[in-house]
């Protein structure tokens, strides 16, 4: 499994606590230093099932900046949304893991890093 974290994140460093007080076999990307491009985030949103607005965090300053509050949520809109991730990765929800079994989640919660971990190959 893969991890994206922003280390300076508290919610982060709680689910890699956790991960390692399990024993789990995870990669670590700073997706702030490592950042994914459109391709990976459409991925990523597909193994999630959501919508890029639903994993963009719209209250950092470049949210505001750019006026996402404004802005369509629908289809026509996606590609602009993914599009504003890619260049601005601090407006992505973190922690995001990628699970063994082609899922993912946001874990921003103990209960959501136990459910990627339920997740893994036997």
């Amino acid at each position: 499994m893969e991890i994206w974290i922003n280390p300076a994140c508290s919610k982060c460093r709680s689910a890699l606590t956790l991960l390692d007080a399990e024993g789990a076999d995870y990669t670590v990307r700073r997706y702030l230093e490592d950042v994914p491009d459109e391709d990976e985030i459409r991925a990523v949103l597909d193994r999630l099932g959501l919508e890029p607005w639903d994993v963009t965090r719209t209250q950092e300053a470049a949210a505001k900046e750019l006026g996402l509050r404004d802005w369509a949520r629908d289809e026509s809109a996606r590609d602009r949304w993914i599009t504003a991730l890619a260049e601005h990765p601090k407006l992505i929800q973190r922690p995001i893991i990628t699970a063994d079994d082609g899922t993912a989640l946001v874990a921003r919660t103990d209960e959501a890093v136990q459910d990627a971990l339920s997740r893994r190959k036997s």
